[in-house]
């Protein structure tokens, strides 16, 4: 059991963030689940707290919360993110900013608190992204230079940590089948998406491997994906 190990998990409130959530609960870890609306799972083990990521104040009191339950975290999990679809030229400037505010700025505020909750040769700093950071995709523009910021930021701070041994592992998946296409308009093929079940195989393996390992780009599709 690893009662006294902790994780924290962005964007815990549905979807992939849920599921991670809910896996490291049942795997033992006291979960830190963190959201703008609050989640219902319900669990001794589980932890929620309110905050918008993009605010740094509402993050440096999130991590006061924090203190009050765990100086140290073993997996730091940056979930959270929003995407929309829509041409470069229909994209409002307030939306390709929104994007780089929840995306790029909301994981740097995690990451620069974090350090004083860092276990030197332990910690497990887990990135989910998307293959839209390899390759630019039409009508993603905003999403798309989101995660490619969001990589770079991972790329060079985990030089800039190499002194502490902490892991990163940065996942860059294809389309995944969960609420965030909810609200786009275009219809997609989501018989090509890859599911949470599929996603949750490769999660559970990276979270599982040995202390020595760690996945910079791993990248997976779904069989005959609609993100090549």
């Amino acid at each position: 059991m690893r009662s006294s190990e902790y994780a924290l998990v962005t964007g815990s409130s549905s979807g992939l963030g849920y599921e991670m959530a809910q896996f490291l609960l049942e795997e033992g870890y006291s979960v830190i689940g963190v959201s703008r609306r609050g989640t219902t799972l319900d669990h001794p083990n589980f932890i929620d707290i309110l905050c918008d990521i993009r605010e740094e104040g509402a993050v440096e009191e999130m991590y006061e919360l924090i203190a009050g339950h765990t100086d140290a975290l073993h997996i730091i999990i940056l979930n959270a993110g929003i995407f929309e679809m829509s041409p470069l030229v229909e994209t409002s400037t307030k939306e390709f900013n929104d994007h780089l505010s929840t995306n790029v700025v909301g994981a740097f505020h995690i990451l620069k608190h974090a350090i004083d909750f860092l276990v030197e040769d332990q910690t497990h700093i887990i990135t989910i992204s998307s293959i839209a950071a390899k390759k630019g995709l039409g009508s993603m523009s905003a999403y798309s230079a989101s995660k490619f910021a969001l990589n770079g930021m991972i790329d060079s701070l985990r030089e800039e940590w190499e002194h502490l041994n902490v892991r990163f592992s940065t996942l860059m998946p294809g389309a995944i089948l969960t609420p965030i296409w909810d609200n786009v308009e275009e219809e997609l093929p989501s018989d090509q998406m890859m599911s949470m079940s599929d996603f949750m195989h490769v999660f559970q393996m990276v979270v599982s491997s040995p202390s020595h390992m760690q996945f910079p780009e791993l990248m997976f599709l779904h069989k005959g994906g609609v993100f090549k």
